[in-house]
């Protein structure tokens, strides 16, 4: 059988299994949520509106956004200290497994910024349940003063969700603030549920035939040394070459006739970057780092609420496609890096995903073969998976990033270092081998269920993480127990990644020696098998 018709068969199973576990949704009540059911629509204006909320002693009742009513909270200076909000309990259960989406209007005055990005002004859902963890969300970094603005944010409820509450109010902050026109709505009616494995599957699509890819995250820019030492010393068999800038950064990448001036430099360095690839027996996934219209200072992508970069991104995807898919030192084509979505995309905008599926269509257009890399929302982390289901497109590898728990493998790195272990205790969980296999779970579950293949496109701790090399250790035992292909982050990027510092924080110098942490890496790289070319 051809890897052509292997491939057609599997995603027609793929989409068979969609299809039928979607019977399998029942709810007690008979009646299943459809996107657009308004859950909740409040302006106060009523008596009994208003007395469904447990009040604040710093609460009252105001004029609101247009009308004659809104609940106020006001904190005087020196009572910050806690959350002043006023409550309503929301019944939930109905809608375990949808999304929502939340909205209503705000006014300011004088709130103070307070210590975290999540506290502050506080419209915030509340969501307890029976065996996931409790979830409390609301749009963060609002404070200051301002006039009447919407706060907006979306969340998945889990499959098990019990009770949810819904608080307005202020959190470790003083001023006032005012809440109006509150509205939810079902986003999307309740996902399929994970189906048991299928019987007898095709073989997995991987793209490759080794026994595995195992490799790193590569540098900002191109030097031949730099592959020929990652091929040829190290005995990496792949590379997630990363085309990027201004990462950490919001509001860039707007000017799209600047971002084509660059993006069309970097890609003339990815011809480069691929030969040399080839000749150092090297995969290379392509990673477009760096989005046309970047992020918001939320992090959201533009690209998702704004059509014109959703559109340059596609159209930039068939030309990389046209240019690249004859190329033996491609692996794949990995869409969108850490996607991060917070606020429904508006009509006639795809959202994460369907900006992914746009993507790949247009690609398979062109390219029919070469493998093209998905990723949840939320940066690509492991719980996301629970939320994310097979797109109907044919040779789709599915990728996770792991830097979990956060404080661990970054501490030190955005903020003042206090020194974290592992494995040990943090933030009052046991985290070992086990906690990691937990965590890794909802991927390792889409893996059986949808028989598809996994990629790690990128793990790491911090250099100077007490325990690193056990840490990296664990991790990469999992991933190999998984057949999953994988590439540490990162390889002569920043200082405090390499595999070639030391752990000490102000050491700018590589070692003469190998470090543990490049030990445990070089072990498994040494299993390494060349791809023939």
């Amino acid at each position: 059988m051809s890897m052509a018709t292997t491939c057609k068969i599997h995603e027609k199973i793929l989409i068979a299994v969609i299809f039928a576990t979607s019977a399998m949704i029942s709810f007690a009540t008979g009646q299943i949520p459809v996107k657009g059911e308004i859950i909740l629509k409040t302006g106060f204006e009523t008596e009994k509106e208003r007395a469904a909320w447990t009040m604040s002693p710093y609460a009252t009742w105001d004029a609101g956004f247009k009308s004659r009513h809104s609940i106020r909270i006001t904190v005087s200076e020196g009572n910050e200290k806690g959350m002043h909000a006023v409550r309503m309990p929301l019944d939930i259960e109905k809608y375990r497994s949808c999304k929502l989406s939340f909205s209503c209007k705000a006014r300011a005055e004088n709130v103070t910024k307070p210590p975290f990005t999540w506290l502050g002004v506080k419209a915030m859902l509340h969501i307890k349940s029976k065996n996931s963890a409790p979830i409390w969300i609301n749009e963060n970094n609002i404070y200051g003063t301002f006039d009447w603005k919407a706060l907006e944010f979306m969340v998945a409820i889990p499959g098990d969700a019990e009770s949810a509450e819904l608080s307005l109010g202020l959190q470790d902050s003083s001023g006032t603030v005012r809440f109006d026109d509150l509205y939810i709505e079902v986003l999307r009616s309740p996902l399929p549920p994970i189906p048991a494995p299928i019987k007898d599957p095709p073989p997995v699509f991987k793209g490759h035939s080794l026994p595995r890819l195992r490799g790193v995250m590569s540098p900002n820019s191109f030097h031949e040394d730099d592959i020929r030492v990652l091929g040829r010393k190290w005995n990496a068999n792949l590379i997630r070459w990363q085309i990027t800038r201004n990462w950490g950064k919001s509001g860039t990448d707007r000017n799209l006739e600047e971002y084509e001036q660059w993006i069309n430099s970097k890609i003339k360095e990815l011809d480069s970057v691929l030969d040399s690839c080839l000749r150092h027996g090297i995969k290379v996934v392509i990673d477009l780092h760096s989005p046309p219209g970047g992020r918001y200072e939320n992090k959201d992508m533009a690209m998702f609420f704004e059509k014109e970069y959703q559109d340059y991104f596609v159209k930039l995807w068939e030309n990389i496609a046209v240019r690249f898919k004859d190329h033996k030192a491609v692996w794949g084509y990995d869409l969108v890096n850490e996607p991060t979505q917070t606020k429904p995309s508006p009509d006639g905008v795809e959202d994460f995903l369907g900006t992914q599926l746009l993507a790949a269509r247009a690609i398979r257009k062109i390219d029919p073969d070469v493998p093209i890399f998905i990723s949840p929302d939320q940066w690509g982390s492991p719980d996301a998976f629970k939320e994310l289901r097979p797109i109907p497109v044919s040779n789709i590898i599915y990728q996770v990033h792991y830097y979990m728990p956060h404080r661990y493998t970054h501490q030190g790195v955005h903020s003042k270092w206090e020194p974290v272990s592992y494995p040990g205790e943090i933030s009052g969980v046991k985290w070992d081998s086990d906690q990691i296999r937990k965590i890794l779970q909802p991927v390792r579950d889409f893996q059986i269920a949808f028989n598809t293949h996994i990629y790690v496109g990128e793990f790491s701790a911090v250099r100077w993480a007490p325990g690193a090399p056990d840490y990296l250790r664990d991790c990469i035992e999992i991933f190999e127990e998984y057949d999953w292909d994988w590439s540490y982050h990162a390889f002569r990027e920043w200082e405090g990644w390499s595999l070639e510092h030391t752990g000490e924080p102000g050491k700018t110098q590589r070692s003469e020696t190998p470090t543990d942490r490049f030990q445990v890496i070089a072990d498994w790289f040494q299993k390494n098998i060349s791809p023939k070319q």
